[in-house]
C-alpha cells in the first residue's frame, strides 16, 4: 500500500493529533514538576546521616524503580478507588491518574539525579559559606543548590525526554493522549503509516524544542562553570618568594 500524504497531513494538521500532543505535553510538564519538588528534599536527606526518614526515602526509591510504570498507571486507575472511597467521585479523572502515578515514579529517579549533583559540589564550598556566617539553610539554598542545578540540567532534560515518551503508556487507562488518538484513528480507518508518521513528527518535534530549552538552560548556568569562567582571565604571575 502507498504512501497517502493527503491523510498524512490531514492527520497532522487535525485538532485531534494537536490535542492529543497537547495532553501529552501537559501530562509530562506536571508529572516532572511534581517529581523535582519532591526529590529535591528527599535527595537532601538522603545526603544526611542514617536515620528512619532516610531509611524510608530509600525503600521508596527502590520500590518505585522496581515496580513498571504499566502497572503503576493500572493500580492507580483501577485498584487505588478499592482503598480510598474518595477516588470513586467524578473528579478523579484519567489525567490525574497518570499524574499520581508519573510523578511519583518519576521521583524516584529524579533523587538520584539530584543527590548526585549535591554530592558533585566541592565540600569546600560548604564550609566557606559556613565561615562567612551563613547558617547551614543558607548554605543550601544560596551556595550550594545553584552550583547543584547546573550540574542537574542535563540529566533532569533527558529524564523529562524520556518521561514525555512513557506517558504514552496512559493510553490503558484511556487518557486522549497523542498516542491513544492515533491508535483509535488506525483502528477506524486502518491507515497505519500515515498516522503514526503524524504522531512520529510530534513527538520529534516536542522532543527537539526540549532539546532546545536544554542548551539555553545550560548557556544560563554558564556562570558557574568555573572553566568558562576562567577561560578568558589573563593569567596573573605570582613572585616566589625563596
Amino acid at each position: 500500500m502507498n504512501f497517502n500524504v493527503d491523510v498524512f497531513w490531514a492527520a497532522l494538521s487535525s485538532w485531534a493529533f494537536f490535542k492529543g500532543a497537547l495532553i501529552t505535553l501537559a501530562l509530562a510538564v506536571v508529572s516532572h514538576a511534581t517529581a523535582i519538588a519532591i526529590s529535591v528534599p528527599m535527595a537532601v536527606v538522603i545526603r544526611g546521616r542514617p536515620s528512619l526518614l532516610r531509611g524510608s526515602i530509600t525503600a521508596y526509591i527502590g520500590f518505585f524503580r522496581a515496580a513498571p510504570t504499566l502497572l503503576l498507571l493500572l493500580f492507580v486507575w483501577n485498584a487505588l478507588p478499592q482503598f480510598i472511597p474518595i477516588f470513586r467521585q467524578a473528579w478523579f479523572t484519567p489525567f490525574l491518574a497518570a499524574w499520581i502515578a508519573l510523578a511519583l515514579n518519576e521521583a524516584a529517579y529524579q533523587v538520584e539525579i539530584n543527590r548526585s549533583a549535591l554530592q558533585a559540589v566541592d565540600a569546600g564550598q560548604t564550609a566557606a559559606g559556613e565561615a562567612l556566617g551563613l547558617t547551614r539553610f543558607h548554605v543550601l539554598r544560596y551556595v550550594v543548590l545553584p552550583q547543584a542545578a547546573r550540574i542537574a540540567v542535563a540529566p533532569t532534560v533527558n529524564e523529562f525526554i524520556t518521561l514525555l515518551k512513557i506517558t504514552s503508556l496512559a493510553s490503558v487507562i484511556s487518557l486522549q493522549e497523542l498516542m491513544t488518538v492515533t491508535q483509535v484513528t488506525v483502528a477506524r480507518t486502518f491507515q497505519f503509516t500515515e498516522h503514526y508518521a503524524a504522531a512520529l513528527i510530534y513527538y520529534l518535534a516536542m522532543v527537539y524544542a526540549l532539546m532546545a530549552v536544554q542548551k539555553r538552560i545550560e548557556k544560563s548556568f554558564s556562570w558557574a562553570n568555573r572553566a568558562a569562567a576562567t577561560k578568558d582571565t589573563p593569567a596573573i604571575a605570582v613572585p616566589v618568594q625563596r
